[in-house]
């Protein structure tokens, strides 16, 4: 952390050879699904007119001035729905060697659970036929509907085959905390099949983001994001998922990261004091978490002090728990400047390279061969 530059006014640092590790397509119509599910779910969606309703997921409309910068707009088309332009606008410009997609589709928060899962699987297969096949820099995420945990399992165990599926993809809200013993047997497929899950933003709404129940606009539910991560990480933590599954590895997308520091001295503290309570649980939370657990840079929440982000990562004191991403295209994105130069340039090369490496070993397994030849 010792070269970490106190000071958010000087200019981004380089992001050539990086590894994004969240881009966003922009969810497909989803007539342009009906290709990629079987005859029965074709001819049920044409026959209740669900081919056509866009199914998008209400928290970030594509076409809404909130889900996109104004200047990576295409008119007529939501922002990254073209190859084309996101090759321009995410990848050329930063340099970027690798970039993992996370698409977030309706599909991840259907009250069935048939549906959802063949939902999910279009979509993924849309993701391998439409992007992944015309462009070698990017890789997919699994996207799956946690509620269902055999039907989970079964897309996961799908898919596992294309190494270009790099981790498996969950939302944060969902219908119970991430910890419970439900969720357990996708995690083992996940870790078995070496894939990270990532948990990102996002939720079926089936529950109040708050502990005290419905907000009234958008900027609660957006802060209160932060909170449930918190939740989810305790879960994680609490109820044992890193002692059952040691090699199983959480990357949390567009949590932030600013609050961890408060998490980890409250959590360790109340640890102290309880822990005959969760006997697996045999060092301080903290430590599970920056063993276990990786945060997206993007979007990045820090205070407006121009030292404020060095003194957050120093009280963090991991250097590994940060992953580059430039959450593109959302409207929250930094821009050319998606990575400050108050890393400094050693721990910039860790967020950049090194710890996407170490967190997703298929991605690391490609560069070396390719290095090799």
């Amino acid at each position: 952390m010792n070269e970490i530059v106190r000071s958010l006014e000087t200019p981004a640092l380089s992001t050539l050879g990086g590894i994004d590790c969240d881009v966003h397509p922009a969810p497909p119509p989803t007539a342009a699904l009906l290709a990629y599910l079987d005859e029965y779910w074709r001819e049920t969606f044409v026959m209740r007119g669900v081919d056509r309703l866009s199914l998008a997921m209400t928290a970030s409309p594509p076409r809404a001035p909130i889900n996109a910068r104004p200047d990576w707009r295409v008119e007529g088309t939501p922002a990254g729905a073209m190859l084309e332009t996101v090759r321009a606008q995410a990848l050329d410009p930063f340099g970027t060697r690798i970039a993992i997609c996370n698409p977030l589709h309706g599909a991840m928060i259907m009250h069935s659970d048939d549906m959802a899962a063949a939902l999910c699987g279009a979509v993924n297969e849309w993701l391998a036929r439409e992007w992944l096949d015309k462009e070698p820099r990017l890789r997919g995420s699994i996207m799956i509907s946690a509620q269902n945990t055999e039907l989970a399992i079964a897309e996961i165990e799908r898919r596992a085959g294309d190494r270009r599926f790099v981790q498996v993809l969950i939302l944060a809200q969902n219908d119970e905390p991430l910890g419970r013993r439900r969720y357990w047997p996708i995690y083992e497929a996940a870790a078995r099949h070496g894939l990270p899950v990532c948990v990102h933003a996002g939720g079926s709404a089936r529950h109040a983001p708050t502990a005290t129940g419905w907000p009234s606009y958008f900027v609660e539910a957006h802060v209160a994001q932060a909170a449930i991560f918190e939740s989810q990480l305790l879960s994680l933590v609490s109820e044992g998922v890193f002692a059952k599954i040691p090699d199983l590895k959480i990357v949390f997308a567009e949590a932030g990261f600013t609050w961890l520091p408060s998490f980890f001295w409250r959590a360790d503290k109340t640890w102290r004091g309880v822990r005959a309570e969760t006997p697996w649980v045999k060092e301080p939370p903290s430590d599970i978490v920056k063993r276990h657990v990786r945060f997206t840079l993007q979007p990045v929440e820090a205070p407006p002090e121009p030292d404020a982000l060095a003194r957050t990562l120093d009280h963090i004191a991991c250097d590994d728990i940060l992953l580059f991403s430039t959450d593109y295209p959302h409207w929250h994105f930094e821009g050319t400047a998606a990575l400050s130069a108050a890393f400094g340039e050693t721990l910039a090369k860790k967020i950049l390279i090194d710890n996407p490496l170490a967190t997703y070993p298929r991605i690391a397994a490609d560069l070396s061969t390719e290095a090799a030849r």
